[in-house]
């Protein structure tokens, strides 16, 4: 319903089928999701963006209506490296074997990665509120954890985060887009989020996505830490959200990256819900260039 003059498809990859929804003409701009949402964040970006861009959304595998694959004991199906290796198996499939990316969130992990891992597809690059995984990880203070405490609950073994989230799946929801402006998300939104986030394999899923984030995506890390990220950056975040009060966002991917250009915007971490215009105008003058 909220990408109705977009065309859909289920699109297989080496580990996963991935769901997209295609809109537009012109660059391809492939747009990432966070937690714990899905492809519909960016319902209200997209539509401003089709008329210079092609807008490809896609929920990450794991998430919404892509599959979602065992984890591995080394919860390897669910790290970055695999999850961006979809995300390109998907770009090439639609036939763009350069494009630029926007994540948000977890999607901003997936993305960083995929800069990493295949420099020759990603033109550009916006991360969306996130620094690296690797520095919150190394810094791991107390008012991170205290800001994002999640980070540390949903890694504890299975299934304790499962069952408790699954007992009451609409609170966990609640409690996570509270932190949004009156309004923001809107309710076709939730009620698309609460679908989805409903199904306990997305719930187990999603806690995959935080333990490989923990685990072997910290080894990818540490593994690339010589590397920079080729393409140009732009870092934005929301000055109503604790990152930028935790880092100076700009700066700290200014240590992964050769080229940054970082803005902070008037909202919260799901700022693209709640200030789209400006988003969308962002974007725009980043990706238009």
């Amino acid at each position: 319903m909220l990408f109705d003059d977009f065309s859909r498809a289920d699109i297989p990859t080496t580990g996963a089928t991935i769901a997209c929804v295609r809109g537009g003409s012109g660059p391809p701009l492939l747009l990432l999701h966070g937690y714990p949402q899905t492809h519909v964040m960016w319902h209200k970006v997209a539509p401003l963006l089709v008329d210079r861009f092609t807008i490809v959304a896609t929920d990450l595998r794991g998430y919404g209506d892509s599959s979602k694959p065992p984890g591995g004991t080394d919860h390897a199906a669910y790290s970055k490296r695999a999850m961006a290796q979809d995300q390109v198996e998907v770009m090439s499939h639609l036939g763009f074997e350069t494009f630029a990316v926007a994540g948000h969130d977890r999607g901003g992990r997936v993305a960083h990665r995929m800069a990493l891992d295949h420099p020759g597809r990603v033109s550009k690059l916006a991360v969306l509120d996130i620094v690296p995984t690797h520095r919150l990880y190394a810094d791991s203070t107390r008012a991170f954890a205290t800001a994002y405490f999640w980070w540390y609950f949903l890694i504890q073994p299975a299934p304790l985060p499962e069952t408790m989230i699954g007992g009451n799946v609409r609170f966990w929801l609640e409690e996570k887009f509270g932190k949004a402006a009156p309004g923001a998300i809107a309710p076709e939104a939730f009620t698309e989020y609460l679908r989805c986030y409903s199904n306990p394999a997305t719930i187990h899923a999603s806690c995959e996505d935080y333990r490989a984030a923990a685990s072997i995506d910290l080894v990818h890390d540490e593994e690339d830490m010589h590397k920079n990220i080729e393409c140009p950056v732009l870092a934005l975040w929301g000055e109503r959200a604790p990152m930028h009060r935790l880092y100076d966002v700009a700066a700290t991917w200014r240590e992964r990256a050769t080229n940054v250009t970082g803005k902070g915007l008037p909202g919260t971490h799901y700022f693209a819900e709640e200030i789209p215009e400006m988003v969308t105008a962002e974007m725009r003058t980043f990706f238009g260039t």
